[in-house]
């Protein structure tokens, strides 16, 4: 049986002609600089005033921010890469009893983005998990590793909850009530793609993922210490995100740029490959209920001075044309704009 996924064990000595990039469209590795100046905020800041100003400039100037002190223990960090480390070392044949290229399976090994649409694959497989309600979902999450599911679901837990408290930070930051966002997006769903990246022969010619916003309000993502590949743009240039010790990046994603009425920027970012050494990262994704309305709270809008931006939607509605798309096509939201 040919092998559906990279992470096969198979070591290439060139790329696949299906994963090679148009030359107008590489990563271009040798110009991209390393982010220096990435906000780091720390979560335990006494001062509130001060946490909620961090967190606003860095949602408007940057549309992500790195944070430490997050509540998120160090055991459940851990467990959960290791764990996760674990499954992308199963045999090839153990891992593709899970595989599915149907976006809609809310649990499925797959690779690229979405292999049924694209011309040109991408050098990542990965494992797509619901997370939220956990006694729906983890009931199906895979049995092999033995642990994975005890893990997984403490490690939701506690992301859920760090989401929760960044969601009414960001509210507050907009000169909202701490709840406001959290009651425009209703009971949140919560998703998980477990990425992994193996070795590639030829980064400079494919991506692990393209340029992209995240369809969703907030991702937090647990980095690989030990290989960099998340780069995000800022100011028209491609700025590589090194991974900081104890430290989740967090997005903002689509669904908070259209709640802000345009305030906060969904940010672009990519993920490249190496060619030493595999990369693992954890993204937990919070995304509004299917049926909520997606919609800026009056405060943030007014007929003259800031008109809505962009039409009111359902996130089911949304996340149905996100996924019919090539993941490197223009910015869905522009899709939602009046």
């Amino acid at each position: 049986m040919e092998a559906k996924v990279i992470s096969s064990g198979v070591k290439y000595s060139s790329l696949p002609r299906n994963y090679v990039r148009p030359a107008s469209d590489r990563p271009n590795l040798a110009e991209v600089s390393d982010f220096h100046n990435v906000p780091l905020i720390d979560m335990a800041c006494p001062d509130r005033s001060l946490l909620i100003s961090q967190i606003g400039d860095a949602c408007r100037d940057f549309g992500f921010f790195q944070v430490k002190n997050h509540g998120v223990s160090k055991v459940a960090v851990e467990r959960m890469l290791k764990v996760a480390k674990e499954f992308f070392d199963l045999p090839v044949e153990e891992k593709l009893k899970l595989y599915s290229d149907d976006p809609s399976k809310t649990m499925r090994l797959s690779t690229s983005f979405n292999v049924k649409k694209e011309t040109v694959h991408n050098w990542r497989d990965y494992l797509r998990l619901h997370c939220y309600p956990l006694e729906t979902y983890a009931p199906e999450w895979p049995h092999n590793p033995p642990s994975f599911r005890e893990i997984v679901s403490d490690y939701c837990r506690e992301v859920r909850e760090l989401g929760f408290r960044l969601q009414e930070a960001i509210a507050e930051s907009l000169g909202l009530e701490s709840e406001s966002i959290k009651n425009v997006l209703g009971e949140q769903g919560q998703h998980m793609a477990v990425n992994y990246y193996p070795p590639c022969p030829e980064p400079d010619l494919t991506y692990g993922l393209p340029a992209h916003t995240d369809p969703n309000a907030l991702t937090i993502l647990l980095q690989d210490l030990d290989v960099a590949g998340l780069q995000v743009l800022k100011d028209g240039k491609w700025l590589s995100v090194k991974p900081h010790p104890n430290a989740f990046v967090i997005n903002i994603g689509d669904q908070l740029q259209a709640v802000s009425n345009g305030n906060y920027k969904s940010v672009w970012h990519r993920a490249v490959v190496n060619a030493e050494k595999p990369r693992l990262s954890v993204a937990s994704f919070l995304c509004p209920c299917n049926d909520s309305v997606i919609s800026a709270p009056k405060p943030l809008v007014d007929a003259t001075a800031s008109p809505p931006i962009y039409r009111d939607f359902t996130y089911a509605e949304y996340y149905a044309k996100f996924w019919s798309r090539n993941l490197d096509q223009e910015h869905c939201l522009e899709l939602f704009k009046n």
